[in-house]
């Protein structure tokens, strides 16, 4: 399957939670705190996008479905998206730019500062997502880096357990399903390593016994 007619559909497709907080702030229909459920829903859609893309690895895999790669860069670049506007709305209309607020906000409470580790973190993934800096890195170097995606994730997953006060269910949800994304790739790569280690142990086949001829 050709997947570039299917990039225009999921790209707008992607932009949708977005419309949908633009539109509530404007219908006024985000509860009695707008700012909060801003914030937090796109933190959430960033989340969503993240382990999309981890997703994609695996549903290609099993249902042989190539054309799925082709659209990873693009979900895991909006992810990106939405974790920019996360910390945006966190940044302009929660603490108004006030710098000190925010270094003593981040120092204070872990959930922020594992947040702006895991922002740190996918930063050169996103800068990187280009053709360019893979070739100027190398394939090797290149995958090397993008494999900290793992640990963003799961920075991200307890970054959002911890915000949560009350209610843990949304956070435990994203944590199976996390655990489940990473499993099948541990589970990958032992299997990977026992076919090596059987393909580099190759035993000598039997010699053939010639019998000795006595001489009488």
């Amino acid at each position: 399957m050709n997947p570039a007619w299917l990039k225009p559909p999921v790209f707008i497709a992607s932009l949708l939670p977005l419309a949908w907080y633009l539109w509530g702030v404007q219908a006024d229909t985000l509860g009695a705190n707008p700012i909060e459920a801003v914030t937090r829903g796109l933190g959430t859609w960033a989340l969503n996008f993240l382990l999309i893309t981890l997703t994609i690895t695996p549903l290609r895999k099993y249902s042989g479905w190539a054309w799925l790669v082709r659209l990873r860069r693009m979900l895991g670049l909006f992810a990106f998206f939405y974790v920019v506007l996360h910390l945006t709305t966190y940044l302009w209309l929660d603490q108004f730019f006030d710098w000190m607020a925010i270094a003593k906000d981040i120092l204070k409470r872990p959930f922020i500062t594992v947040g702006m580790t895991a922002f740190f973190l996918l930063l050169p993934l996103a800068l990187t997502s280009n053709n360019a800096a893979l070739r100027k890195l190398g394939g090797r170097r290149w995958q090397k880096l993008h494999r900290s995606v793992y640990v963003i994730a799961m920075l991200a997953v307890l970054h959002y357990f911890w915000m949560v006060k009350a209610d843990a269910t949304k956070p435990l949800i994203y944590a199976v399903l996390l655990f489940m994304l990473l499993g099948v790739r541990i589970l990958w790569r032992i299997q990977e390593r026992r076919r090596q280690q059987a393909g580099s142990y190759s035993p000598k086949p039997p010699q053939r016994v010639i019998p000795l001829t006595v001489k009488r």
